[in-house]
């Protein structure tokens, strides 16, 4: 039997045992690479954004998440009232208030 032909024996499964523990290690080594790779970043970041949406109060500096950006009036159970410029009040979900900014960074 030459070289070629005992690689293609082997990889055909014709020889060795314990091929069912290695492949149940794939696929435990693959449940983990997706869970440290997917599963944990997102939770961490949905996190972090309750957080975020629970320590919202007046007169917070908010950016929303379509950009615009202004300061918090008044805080409702599901909904904030953001004052975006002098005269103009926006009312928006609370879930929309995509990252909180340092006070003074607007001036309005």
């Amino acid at each position: 039997m030459n070289l070629i032909e005992s690689v293609a024996y082997a990889g055909a499964g014709g020889g060795g045992t314990g091929g069912g523990w290695l492949t149940i290690a794939m696929l435990v080594g693959m449940v983990a690479l997706f869970y440290f790779l997917l599963i944990r970043p997102q939770q961490k970041q949905r996190k972090a954004h309750q957080e975020l949406v629970g320590a919202l109060s007046p007169g917070d500096e908010v950016i929303m998440a379509s950009g615009m950006m202004g300061i918090i009036k008044k805080v409702e159970d599901d909904y904030v009232i953001v004052r975006v410029s002098k005269s103009v009040e926006l009312r928006f979900q609370k879930g929309a208030v995509n990252a909180s900014l340092p006070k003074g960074t607007l001036e309005l």
